[in-house]
């Protein structure tokens, strides 16, 4: 007897989907408190404390269109760094790094 048998592959696509969704970074559900904290270390002194930058040329937070980018992206965007901003991988998780992505997006005006 085989193993699927009688199970249409359809079936078979939809658990590799949810199981796909289940360990996705993205799934996660952020946490924008541990984000403010984690920002506060490790972001504020270019970013500045409310979003607000200290440098020229860097995004202002309050500000709809800083943050136009979908979660992923922002994520591969800091991890990898970008310009004068470091790398983040191996100093920040993917789940930090989604907390902080969160926080920002509560820094709108």
């Amino acid at each position: 007897m085989k193993f699927n048998q009688g199970i249409p592959r359809y079936y078979w696509l939809g658990v590799g989907l949810i199981l796909i969704s289940i360990i996705s970074p993205a799934s996660w559900a952020a946490d924008p408190q541990v984000g403010g904290k984690l920002y506060t270390k490790n972001c504020k002194t270019c970013h500045g404390s409310s979003g607000i930058p200290q440098m020229p040329g860097l995004p202002d937070f309050t500000r709809a269109d800083a943050l136009i980018r979908s979660d992923n992206d922002l994520l591969q965007l800091i991890r990898t760094g970008s310009g004068m901003m470091p790398a983040y991988r191996g100093l920040l998780s993917d789940r930090e790094i989604l907390d902080v992505i969160a926080y920002l997006r509560t820094l709108r005006r």
